[in-house]
């Protein structure tokens, strides 16, 4: 069972229109999940460990990267097309974005969209902080709750919102993280916490040829590289161990069968570690699975949608359809 502590809303002592909700996510847990991935067979990592305050910050940097294409197509999608989203997707809503780093994208729908309540919603409680405080000084029309809290797992689901027609915003491709399954999973989810009037604004990566996407994972500056291998800081401040970065290598690739590309640790050399009370072994060129994205085509992205009994309504892409915006809403 995940146990948190009771959560603390705040009104934060800069803009009037920002409430600060923290729900606290227990190290402990994170602790257990990052341990127990570390001693399966196939060695994992949920990428949900990336996003520490300096991996948030590094996701940044990936995102203005030159071969990193995603972020800057989604943004001339949603700005161009702001008008003909608010038009689907309506206004005054209570809008919320899980997993919402800097909340950029975000604010391209703000003055369109107009809603009620934005809900930001992340697990780095600094970097969240910032985010919110900046986002409610900029737009002092909007009422912002922040939320600090896992929504992967059960109780960092949002609560305590006002009433009112709920739109989820889930931009960046971030879906493709997870496998088709628990992908239908989540969306199954968010569509019955969004309600029958409710909808859904989804940024989804486009399946297209392997060097353009394995040029995006794997960047001249090493930025990427970088953000995957403080992951190797993350398991030695958690499990308060002493691996070594040398000993492991980025590694990131498209497999064009499954659709996805696939990002590990490559270890280097044999050798074992002390971790959270454990001793863990690595083999010489064992991966350790840090993260997959899932690209998709209209069609497997309708049927993904089906399976979470929602409809794509509408599809908003670039010219090069290199990247979709879609709007979803349940099936009645």
């Amino acid at each position: 069972m995940h146990h948190t502590q009771l959560s603390t809303a705040l009104q934060h002592p800069g803009p009037r229109n920002l409430v600060f909700e923290d729900r606290h996510p227990a190290l402990t847990d994170s602790r257990q999940e990052l341990l127990a991935g570390l001693l399966e067979a196939e060695k994992s990592i949920p990428p949900k460990f990336f996003y520490d305050d300096y991996g948030s910050r590094l996701f940044e940097q990936i995102t203005r990267l030159p071969e990193y294409y995603p972020t800057r197509t989604e943004e001339r999608v949603l700005r161009s097309r702001a008008g003909e989203i608010a038009e689907v997707a309506g206004q005054g809503s209570i809008l919320l974005e899980p997993g919402c780093g800097s909340c950029r994208k975000v604010r391209l729908l703000l003055q369109a969209l107009r809603p009620a309540v934005f809900v930001p919603q992340d697990i780095s409680a600094d970097f969240l902080r910032r985010t919110a405080i900046e986002l409610a000084a900029e737009n002092p029309w909007l009422k912002v709750h922040a939320l600090c809290s896992d929504f992967t797992r059960p109780g960092g689901m949002p609560t305590n919102l006002p009433a009112g027609r709920r739109i989820l915003f889930y931009p960046g491709s971030t879906i493709g993280n997870m496998d088709p399954q628990a992908a239908a999973a989540f969306l199954d989810r968010w569509r019955r916490w969004v309600g029958p009037e409710g909808g859904m604004i989804l940024g989804v990566d486009r399946h297209k040829d392997t060097a353009r996407l394995e040029a995006a994972y794997n960047d001249a500056r090493g930025i990427t590289a970088e953000f995957n291998l403080h992951l190797i800081d993350r398991i030695n401040s958690l499990l308060e161990g002493q691996l070594r970065r040398t000993d492991f290598r980025h590694m990131a690739f498209y497999d064009s069968v499954k659709r996805r590309i696939e990002m590990h640790l490559l270890c280097l050399r044999e050798h074992e570690a002390a971790l959270g009370g454990q001793l863990v072994s690595f083999r010489a060129g064992e991966r350790i699975h840090t993260e997959n994205s899932w690209k998709y085509t209209p069609d497997s992205l309708a049927r993904l949608a089906d399976r979470a009994s929602l409809a794509v309504r509408r599809t908003w892409s670039d010219p090069e359809e290199l990247f979709s915006v879609c709007y979803l809403e349940p099936l009645h």
